[in-house]
């Protein structure tokens, strides 16, 4: 088994440039790591909405096609977040600022607050945010319709 986090991170990134490149994008990814996961960045470029696709739905393909290689070549480390001209990052920002209104909704209110369904990377920037804030926060919901209940700490 390849367990070095180093070797990892050089394969997924070599594997992203080369995917990119049968795209006829030449560039070079930025990659690190934090927590055990592999984080590939892509800089800006005229493929950014192809790369992003819908939703950002082909950036989690390339995400998960990066991830089954390195799998497929023993890596211990095969965890990856790919994002493209800092696509998710940004996302994460907006969402940041909309889940300061809730929190600040629960803490005024001492209410709890029912979210909509969101996707596992937004309900980790949520429940990160409601943690520094003092907050409980509680996913609940299967699949699609998974959500977090925002709470006042008692």
């Amino acid at each position: 088994m390849n367990d070095s986090i180093d070797e990892a991170i050089l394969y997924a990134k070599k594997y992203l440039e080369d995917t990119l490149s049968f795209f006829g994008l030449n560039t070079e990814v930025h990659a690190t790591s934090d927590d055990a996961v592999i984080q590939l960045s892509v800089p800006t470029s005229a493929f950014n909405g192809f790369l992003i696709g819908q939703r950002g739905e082909h950036m989690r393909a390339l995400q998960h096609i990066v991830a089954a290689a390195l799998k497929n070549q023993n890596y211990e480390h095969s965890r990856v977040n790919v994002d493209i001209a800092d696509y998710k990052k940004q996302r994460a920002d907006r969402l940041r600022e909309k889940a300061e209104t809730w929190v600040n909704e629960v803490v005024e209110s001492g209410e709890p607050k029912q979210l909509e369904p969101m996707n596992a990377a937004d309900r980790r920037v949520v429940h990160q945010l409601a943690v520094e804030r003092g907050l409980v926060s509680e996913s609940v919901g299967e699949g699609r319709d998974r959500h977090i209940i925002l709470k006042p700490a008692r």
